[in-house]
């Protein structure tokens, strides 16, 4: 796919879902309705500190605040904001001429990049403006241009297009954890982007930035596995990459980095390949958020008559969408239209033969095997001894396996479960020690009113009893009458 990024037009419809951003609920914050502006904000996460908004992509009215299908896996519905566009396609002016970043406090650039709704465009949704703050020690930002996958090319398209916008967000990054350098991870097989982000490091004389070349090789992509072949230092086990002094942002999210300082344009737009066989025309489309996966469809030229499965996001780690009646969100960064040649018949699950292939191809690793089991006992504390949690989900192992196991889809539950698990554990342990407090708290009073009665008896004793009074005065009453 060699074609430029196609800008879709506003489209007449958009249904936004609110809540884009990993873990955090969200809430509304229009009405149906209210008249809204390409840019201002519907909705917001709920959450402690700066939280990402999220924004009309087009101006118009808010018709319905329901719940819709949205992509994930399975049937999946959460509450959406329904857009009818006016044609206008006005914008919200609210975030134009905030200022030049670099000259900015660390803290205004986060709250200014969760005001905008930026999240990690490779498709985490992790806070971008949570990542930049809770990063102390960063030496080095890796800017993430790798696309392990087959088939997804809009950063590859993004970075030979928009170069300078790309270094110029990350460069603000840099300079919002404290970051010295700059390192982007470019795959092989992408020289024409890599010539591109050489082009505008020699013109604008970007010492501190340097290019990686990594192999294509899936899943490079990875942000522990990018940190590694770009630096040859690992991610200590349970660690994050700020322990070792490293931060990775995607490219795309710089891009959306540099559109609001920029342009004073918020996150409402993202480039989506939309390809495969089923697609007549495959493209890079630059799409608004909310549009309809069938719009996008349209835009390449339509189906062809053996599109069969729909897919956002790569062969390996997408998600299978049941309707292209659903709407795109800021973690679509592929549409794949597949033909009933290329999927592969799911065939019967059979025992584990043990063969450690699973073990050679796992990126982070792990023991698949030896997980699969303490899955099927639900043995927490082997999971988490065996590391369950640094599973990326690849789905290397169903790859390989001869016995067809999903073992993805297992570890993924194994994940929820965990999470679960060791949620209710440390509410049992705030429980106990909240309790252990109070205890100890009880015996010091008890201790303290004990002493403070020992202390009262001391006293006593050492005061003069009635009896030894009445003698002394008896003996006193003897002297003066001897006297006498």
């Amino acid at each position: 796919m060699q074609h430029s990024i196609v800008v879709a037009p506003a489209p007449n419809r958009v249904v936004i879902p609110i809540r884009q951003c990993l873990n955090q609920p969200a809430e509304p914050l229009v009405r149906v309705g209210q008249d809204v502006l390409a840019g201002e904000p519907i909705a917001s996460a709920v959450a402690e500190g700066a939280t990402p908004k999220v924004h009309a992509s087009i101006s118009g009215t808010v018709t319905a605040i329901r719940e819709h299908a949205v992509p994930g896996n399975g049937d999946v519905s959460e509450t959406c904001v329904f857009i009818d566009g006016d044609g206008r396609d006005a914008s919200y002016t609210a975030y134009e001429s905030v200022g030049d970043p670099l000259q900015m406090p660390p803290e205004r650039i986060c709250d200014l990049v969760a005001e905008a709704g930026i999240v990690g465009l490779g498709g985490a949704l992790f806070s971008t403006a949570d990542k930049l703050a809770n990063c102390a020690g960063i030496h080095t930002l890796i800017l993430n241009g790798t696309e392990c996958e087959p088939y997804i090319t809009c950063d590859e398209i993004l970075m030979r297009e928009h170069a300078r916008r790309i270094l110029y967000g990350a460069r603000v990054m840099m300079h919002a954890v404290g970051a010295t350098r700059m390192i982007v991870g470019i795959e092989s097989d992408m020289p024409e982007a890599r010539v591109a982000m050489w082009d505008v490091i020699e013109a604008d004389d970007l010492d501190d930035v340097f290019v990686s070349i990594v192999t294509a090789k899936y899943p490079a992509g990875g942000e522990r596995q990018l940190i590694q072949l770009a630096t040859g230092e690992e991610v200590p086990d349970g660690g994050l990459p700020s322990d070792i002094g490293y931060l990775c942002q995607n490219v795309g999210t710089a891009a959306a980095v540099a559109d609001l300082f920029r342009d004073g344009r918020p996150l409402i737009s993202r480039v989506v390949t939309v390809t495969g066989r089923g697609i007549a025309e495959p493209v890079n489309i630059d799409a608004r958020i909310g549009t309809l996966m069938g719009d996008l469809f349209s835009i390449a030229g339509g189906l062809t008559d053996v599109a069969s499965h729909l897919v956002m996001g790569g062969p390996m780690m997408g998600v299978s969408v049941p309707s292209a009646d659903i709407p795109i969100t800021k973690a679509t960064n592929c549409l794949i239209v597949m033909t009933p040649a290329e999927i592969s018949p799911t065939l019967p699950e059979m025992p584990c033969i043990r063969c450690g292939e699973c073990s050679q191809v796992c990126p982070a690793q792990l023991l698949p095997q030896e997980l699969l089991n303490a899955e099927r006992r639900h043995d927490m504390a082997a999971l988490t001894e065996l590391g369950l949690n640094a599973c990326i989900e690849c789905g290397c192992c169903d790859y390989v396996c001869p016995s067809q196991i999903l073992l993805t889809d297992r570890f993924i539950e194994s994940k929820a479960r965990l999470r679960e698990f060791l949620r209710e554990r440390e509410q049992a342990g705030r429980a106990r020690r909240r309790f252990e407090a109070r205890e100890a708290r009880l015996a010091e009073a008890e201790s303290e009113r004990e002493a403070e009665l020992q202390k009262q008896v001391d006293d006593l004793q050492q005061v003069d009893s009635i009896d030894d009074i009445m003698a002394r005065i008896a003996a006193r009453d003897d002297d003066e009458g001897g006297d006498r």
